[in-house]
């Protein structure tokens, strides 16, 4: 079996399968740990709470967003430049036809890939810049942040090298370091990815049951 076969098939299945299943085992756990049963009386539905818990997080309370200002320019530069690449890249777009759904969408152009790109790879490393220089996210960090961090930047900087499609070992490289990532991210902070949902929802329908809002 060569190089190509290996990363292409079986590690590609495995890499799959392990993502799937952690990913669907964790949220299976977060969802069936539940909270203690609130016996008092309802002030307000919970349902309107969780909406408000998901919806009103995307931005920062009144009165913090002078200090969070780097924080969340960064995050959304990154996220959401990682997810135009991520959907809307051309060769993602062919590899969720041809592997994956059986079907595609219009992709990205090409300039609007490199903006996209150029997001992402700054928002990153604004992030991990604060990260380690600022005096408090520095003392709440852990290897997994860095690792995390570390491995985003590889997969992302491993894909512009394969864009061009024109040297199949910058491919293999590319696929090989997102079967890696993929392995790695059920058991890793990178898990928030889906998870913030349901914990933002879950507060917010808390609070909105109490009657505060969040």
């Amino acid at each position: 079996m060569t190089l190509a076969e290996l990363v292409d098939g079986p590690l590609w299945t495995v890499a799959l399968s392990v993502f799937v299943a952690g990913v669907a085992w964790r949220l299976l756990v977060l969802i069936g740990t539940g909270w203690k049963r609130d016996l008092s009386h309802p002030r307000s539905g919970s349902l309107g709470g969780a909406i408000r818990g998901v919806v009103g997080r995307f931005l920062p309370r009144q009165g913090m967003a002078g200090r969070l200002r780097l924080h969340l320019v960064a995050g959304y530069l990154f996220h959401l430049g990682l997810f135009a690449l991520l959907f809307f890249a051309a060769p993602h777009v062919d590899f969720y036809r041809d592997r994956l759904f059986g079907f595609g969408w219009t992709p990205l152009p090409h300039w609007a890939f490199v903006l996209a790109a150029e997001a992402a790879f700054l928002g990153l490393m604004l992030l991990w810049l604060n990260r380690v220089l600022n005096p408090v996210t520095r003392l709440i960090s852990e290897s997994g942040d860095h690792a995390a961090s570390v491995l985003t930047f590889l997969v992302m900087l491993t894909g512009c090298l394969a864009l061009a499609r024109s040297h199949e070992t910058l491919r293999l490289l590319h696929f090989f370091v997102v079967e890696l990532f993929m392995i790695y991210f059920p058991f890793s902070r990178l898990m928030h990815s889906f998870s913030f949902l349901l914990s933002r929802a879950a507060q917010g329908a808390h609070y909105g049951r109490r009657g505060v809002r969040v």
